[in-house]
């Protein structure tokens, strides 16, 4: 009988608190939602299932949880501490994004510039409510919708918030098809909304496109040298795509290298967040700081396409300010399918996806400022 009461004792079971409990329903609900849902399964699935893992509970001490050192999950969270995977979904990024629409209408990159005031807002509003200054710009980048940047930034300045700002990044990305429509909806008339781009842009040459990931990469890291890490693999990415001489390398980059790192990041992410460390008042002020980022990001991109349209001959559709953030491309295909709820003539997928391009560059480039102003 006493080794039998042993036994039990040494059960995750017997360990099992409402914590726990929690977290576990958090995790069935993101497998929930990504495979029935169909919610960024590529995001949802691997995070879900980490959470789950992450939170049954064992005795400390025998290398078994993420936080103990030697552990096989230790490991691979190094990966995301060191913002080794960020790196590399960057170069496989960089290797799936084609920069013409961006190109053909350059000033559809003042819309991805727009959406990142969401950044600045939460950083304000962070530090108003008691956060320590690494630990609000942590936060902050929320913000830009972009969940390998917000791994990256809060490995260098507030490690110990990865797991509720990965969880709250990637939620929100996730949950797009709920929370931009309304906003787009509120902020835009129909007739706004079924304003047509032109289909005539100009043609983008092949110099042009090679050109552009050498001289993006001077401006933007010239601007930012702490934005390197990320925009240096996602400007090489695009080299490689665009050369038409390493084609085997940029398939490789943007097919299995980028998914064998989403696989290990979004697993890891959900297994940091173990209860007895992740269920804190601030881990709730996170998911609540946001939720206000990721809109405040969508109205400041839909509200400056209408601010561009007092000065603009040739009127732009404003819910494109929508993609301006960096969820590729789930922001943008949103924007298209609100486009053709209104009109189902109106095509704006290649124009919204040229906006949540120059998001991405965007949130990265303010990744760096907030790095190497804060650190």
């Amino acid at each position: 009988m006493e080794l039998l009461i042993d036994f039990l004792q040494n059960t995750g079971w017997y360990m099992l608190d409402y914590r726990y409990v929690i977290m576990i329903a958090i995790g069935t609900l993101f497998c929930y939602l990504a495979i029935a849902k169909e919610y960024e399964p590529l995001l949802l699935l691997p995070i879900g299932f980490g959470v789950i893992i992450g939170n049954i509970p064992f005795f400390k001490g025998f290398g078994l949880g993420i936080y103990e050192s030697n552990s096989v999950l230790h490991y691979l969270y190094f990966g995301v501490t060191s913002g080794l995977y960020p790196s590399i979904v960057f170069l496989g990024l960089g290797a799936m994004t084609d920069f013409t629409s961006m190109l053909a209408r350059p000033k559809l990159m003042l819309l991805g510039a727009a959406a990142q005031m969401g950044i600045y807002f939460t950083l304000l509003s962070a530090l108003a409510l008691g956060f320590e200054p690494k630990e609000a710009g942590a936060i902050a980048i929320i913000g830009g919708a972009d969940g390998p940047t917000s791994i990256f930034l809060t490995a260098k300045l507030a490690p110990h918030l990865i797991g509720p700002i990965a969880i709250a990044a990637y939620s929100y990305m996730a949950l797009i098809p709920i929370i931009q429509p309304p906003i787009m909806k509120l902020l835009t008339t129909k007739a706004e909304r079924c304003i047509h781009m032109p289909d005539d842009s100009r043609v983008v040459s092949r110099k042009e496109l090679l050109f552009f990931p050498i001289v993006g990469v001077l401006l933007c890291c010239l601007l930012a040298p702490a934005s390197i890490p990320l925009l240096g693999p996602f400007f090489f990415g695009n080299l490689m795509k665009v050369s038409g001489v390493v084609d085997r390398l940029a398939r490789t980059a943007s097919s299995s290298i980028i998914d064998t790192a989403t696989i290990f990041l979004g697993f890891t992410v959900g297994a940091s967040t173990q209860a007895d460390v992740f269920i804190t008042t601030k881990s709730i002020s996170i998911f609540f700081l946001g939720s206000v980022a990721f809109s405040i990001a969508t109205a400041s991109g839909l509200i400056f396409a209408k601010i561009m349209n007092l000065f603009l001959k040739e009127k732009i559709n404003p819910l494109l300010g929508a993609a301006g953030v960096s969820a590729v491309p789930g922001s943008a295909r949103e924007v298209h399918i609100v486009a053709q709820r209104d009109d189902p003539t109106n095509y704006l997928l290649m124009h919204a996806m040229a906006c949540n391009s120059s998001g991405v560059i965007g949130s990265a480039i303010c990744a760096g400022i907030l790095w190497s102003f804060l650190l």
